[in-house]
């Protein structure tokens, strides 16, 4: 099996997709723009050949590079990079090659925020009041049907980027008077934490792996008002998510992937679908899984992509957290401190990427504990501030 893994080598710890890929004897091969003596070690061991391009974004190249691999390698079977921001251009590449999985046409439902309402509402998930808007005008009458406040955000777009939360008329003629032409959905508010379902499916769309994320905070709130942030994996999901995200799997077609949807959890108790991602939960999501369970999911979706095989045993005996803190804050317990109190069960501290920081804090602690209210306890204790 031939399988182009595009971008290896960010974020950095998604080398081990390609370590567990060798091991069950897929034949890796690596395509970006990072230079060959950047790549780190394990990368330089493990990918059969490295074709640097010198801009990702210019598809004639990565086509030139894909063109390259077939003459040399014969037929691709599989082209991937977990990356968002690269998925559309991991479809293009499938169509363009006749490589297994999502090709382009599939991926309107998968990044256009108002195709995905669609489709969560085919299968009965209740969902955001929202609609496509071009300008102030089209935005006003949504206004005057849901009320202040609204959320606007890039009908296709990464993350938080350029998503505003809009509190009055003022806020709105603000915002699209600098966006013209671009097109916007605009959303009701909705009131409520953000609980994820993530998981893997194989090739048959079965999935074989799911776990859940309560988010302190939204990504919105993190970037725009510069927030920590910190969350957790649930030891078990509830009923409803798991039933509402196997809804959700199945209504998009997914198979032999990785998936992050997420809702709103309201105060009522209700699950409200935001949005979904066909690649991996971003940051040390994948790390955090492994950490809460014991498991290798780099393994598990390797035999899966081999041998749609996948036997990892989840007990689900630990709440594994990813706490972020801000450099702009002011901390009333260092991070020596914090070690030294908390030494047992801190799995990772660090430094965070910078292209990373804004959403995720600039320096993280991993840990993991058996009891919730231990959970609360060490949160409380790195995030507070003098």
């Amino acid at each position: 099996m031939n399988y182009v893994f595009i971008s290896p080598n960010f974020p950095r710890g998604y080398s081990n997709f390609a370590v567990r890929l060798k091991a069950e004897g897929v034949n890796v091969l690596g395509l970006g723009q990072d230079k060959y003596d950047e790549l780190n070690s394990d990368l330089k061991k493990t990918l059969t050949e490295y074709y640097r391009v010198e801009n990702m974004e210019n598809y004639d190249e990565m086509l030139k590079a894909m063109g390259y691999f077939t003459h040399k390698y014969g037929k691709i079977d599989r082209i991937e990079s977990h990356n968002e921001h690269w998925l559309m251009q991991d479809a293009r590449l499938r169509t363009d090659f006749n490589v297994h999985g999502l090709k382009i046409n599939d991926m309107d439902k998968m990044k256009y925020k108002s195709k995905m309402k669609e489709v969560f509402r085919s299968c009965g998930i209740p969902v955001a009041r929202g609609a496509v808007v071009k300008d102030e005008e089209e935005a006003m009458v949504l206004v005057s049907e849901y009320g202040y406040p609204v959320v606007v955000k890039p009908d296709m777009g990464v993350g938080a980027q350029d998503t505003m939360l809009l509190v009055s008329d003022r806020d709105v003629a603000d915002f699209f008077s600098t966006r013209l032409g671009k097109e916007y959905i605009l959303e009701e508010y909705i009131e409520g934490d953000i609980h994820s379902y993530d998981g893997l499916v194989d090739q048959d769309g079965d999935v074989v792996f799911s776990s859940s994320f309560i988010f302190s905070n939204g990504i919105m709130d993190v970037v725009n008002s510069d927030l920590d942030i910190f969350y957790y994996s649930q030891k078990n999901i509830p009923d409803d998510l798991e039933e509402m995200g196997r809804k959700a799997v199945a209504a998009f077609g997914l198979k032999e992937r990785f998936f992050h949807i997420e809702f709103f959890r309201t105060k009522l108790g209700e699950l409200v679908a935001l949005e979904v991602n066909i690649r991996p939960p971003g940051g040390y999501s994948v790390d955090i899984w492994n950490f809460a369970n014991d498991v290798d999911m780099y393994r598990q979706y390797a035999q899966v992509v081999a041998r749609n095989k996948y036997d990892a045993n989840l007990l689900g005996k630990y709440y594994c957290v990813y706490t972020g803190r801000k450099l702009s804050a002011n901390y009333r317990n260092s991070v020596d401190e914090v070690v030294y109190r908390y030494n047992t069960g801190i799995l990772y501290h660090g430094e965070i990427p910078k292209i990373l920081s804004k959403a995720l804090g600039d320096y993280a602690f991993i840990f993991r504990v058996e009891e919730f209210e231990d959970l609360r306890e060490r949160v409380k204790f790195i995030l507070e501030k003098k």
